[in-house]
């Protein structure tokens, strides 16, 4: 019985803990490119200069 109080409490804290760091994140944070993002950006970048991407 003890041990669930102790999990119930320490998820409790997690959440609470989540929640204000999430709240803390100011909402014009940019989101991260993904990987792929990166590569298409390459080519658009290549093909604009008129050279084709080594590889």
């Amino acid at each position: 019985m003890v041990r669930l109080l102790l999990a119930g409490l320490f998820a409790y804290t997690a959440y609470r803990v989540a929640v204000r760091i999430i709240d803390e994140v100011p909402g014009n944070v940019a989101p991260l490119d993904m990987p792929g993002d990166e590569r298409r950006r390459l080519r658009r970048q290549s093909a604009a200069m008129g050279v084709e991407p080594k590889r």
